[in-house]
């Protein structure tokens, strides 16, 4: 299989988070791209260039509309480019479905292509409101009458220094987890202006999804219960932009367990990044991601162990996200990333969402009945 990071000869391979792909080319082939814009030119197709993935076409809106170039232009590996969506879902050798459209769009095209007998792969977040969770929720009970898989993008589950501490944590590493704690050490990305400040409450429903997903699962097996996202605009914030730059999402969880995100604002630093920590019963968990800080410590028993990651959350985790699908398909078995886990994050944003949206106010998940794993 092509792409693999070296790894230091002392390297533990059950902690390799690296992708993991079909050693048959055949069962990591078969795969279209719908929708293939700026985030599957950026990080989509070097991702599955570098791993094998193989790329039977894509359907781009903007290549047909002329706008943009070709995307065999730059990546010949793909085979074709189809002229319609539909094109694309008609094709017998498409096998796996990219759905990499706008949020607006992205539940229709999840629903054709299952009705088209297609496994899918859907970028995140797969809705936005509580509308979205019965419309998927009715996707899948029809992915599972046609006997197909629906996964969720969230690739970042395999950044290097997340995908190493989830590892760690399967293995008992550190006890039973009592807290987790991130912190946003890093600028903003430009936002005024963009359509991720059209979005409300941008921070809490889109910026920190990724950082809200591993953290949920990192707080398992305790279910969170209590979410509470505070809000604040900052001195020196353009008076253009229209969301906070500031947040802070605290979780609890049934076990006792609880969680902490923190943005701070646009963080002005030299060699900053996303430090985050996972304290135990029996040890801590150290890393950072992001900007070139990524690093992983284990300190357990009086020893502070420094662990290999190797790779990049761009684009390798994006190649990891769908070799996970590939390898669900070829074993028969639920992905990690599947659609209904992901419903959960879903679930949880919300329920952040409505927090800030009541200034802070905390909501009680149990209360609803709907306690996120």
């Amino acid at each position: 299989m092509s792409g693999a990071h070296p790894a230091p000869p002392d390297a533990d391979p059950a902690l390799d988070p690296g992708p993991r792909l079909p050693a048959d080319p055949a069962l990591r082939g078969g795969v279209a791209i719908l929708g293939a814009g700026d985030i599957a030119r950026t990080a989509h197709l070097p991702a599955y260039r570098h791993w094998g993935v193989g790329v039977v076409g894509t359907w781009s809106p903007g290549a047909v509309r002329g706008d943009r170039p070709p995307v065999r232009d730059e990546f010949p590996f793909v085979e074709r480019e189809f002229a319609t969506p539909e094109e694309l879902l008609a094709d017998d050798e498409v096998r796996v479905v990219d759905v990499a459209t706008p949020a607006a769009v992205r539940l229709p095209w999840v629903r054709a292509a299952v009705e088209a007998g297609k496994h899918v792969l859907a970028q995140k977040p797969l809705t936005s409101d509580a509308a979205g969770v019965t419309e998927v929720e009715e996707i899948l009970a029809a992915a599972d009458r046609r006997g197909v898989r629906v996964a969720v993008n969230h690739n970042g589950r395999w950044a290097p220094p997340w995908r190493v501490t989830s590892l760690l944590l399967r293995q008992g590493a550190v006890g039973d987890v009592v807290g987790v704690t991130h912190l946003h050490d890093k600028p903003l990305p430009p936002l005024v202006g963009t359509p991720f400040d059209d979005l409300e409450h941008m921070l809490v429903t889109d910026y920190l999804v990724h950082w809200l997903d591993i953290t949920r699962l990192w707080l398992r097996p305790g279910r969170v219960v209590r979410v509470q996202a505070v809000e604040s605009r900052l001195p020196g914030q353009p008076v253009a932009s229209r969301n906070p730059w500031s947040a802070t999402v605290l979780l609890t969880t049934d076990t006792g367990a609880t969680a902490c995100i923190r943005v701070v604002g646009d963080a002005q630093a030299t060699s900053g990044g996303a430090p985050f920590w996972v304290h135990g019963t029996q040890g801590t968990i150290r890393g950072s991601v992001l900007l070139g800080s990524d690093r992983v410590e284990l300190d357990r028993d009086g020893d502070v162990r420094t662990l290999p990651t190797p790779g990049a959350w761009f684009p390798d985790a994006f190649a990891a996200s769908m070799g996970e699908l590939l390898t669900a398909i070829a074993q028969d078995r639920e992905p990690e990333n599947s659609a209904t886990d992901a419903l959960e994050t879903v679930r949880l944003v919300l329920a952040a969402r409505d927090s800030a949206a009541g200034g802070g106010a905390p909501v009680d998940l149990a209360a609803q009945g709907t306690g996120t794993p």
